[in-house]
């Protein structure tokens, strides 16, 4: 399993901007290891936020996304104290989901 990922959500009026620091390899299955054998394609596909459970933001990746990425969006209607969740798969069925609160 993956490690945590930093999830910070910060209200200022109407608007929330979250920001999400994942932790994954990311590998694009073009590099080769040591021995000259092709190190296999790992890398999330999906990225899918909620707001108190309610959908909010999908993302489809591939492989060109950087090691270890960042996301940033903004959410409108969120308060201090509401939940936001996120999620991601990736291509080898892999997932993990991590929650924070809107300060």
């Amino acid at each position: 399993m993956a490690d945590p990922m930093r999830i910070r959500a910060q209200a200022q009026g109407d608007k929330t901007t979250v920001r999400v620091l994942m932790s994954h390899e990311m590998e694009t299955g073009q590099r080769k290891d040591a021995a000259g054998k092709v190190i296999p394609a790992w890398f999330i596909q999906e990225v899918s936020a909620t707001h108190n459970g309610k959908p909010v933001m999908t993302a489809q990746w591939g492989p060109s996304v950087a090691k270890n990425p960042f996301l940033q969006f903004t959410l409108k209607g969120a308060k201090a104290g509401d939940k936001v969740a996120i999620s991601w798969k990736d291509n080898r069925g892999d997932t993990r989901t991590d929650e924070a609160t809107v300060s």
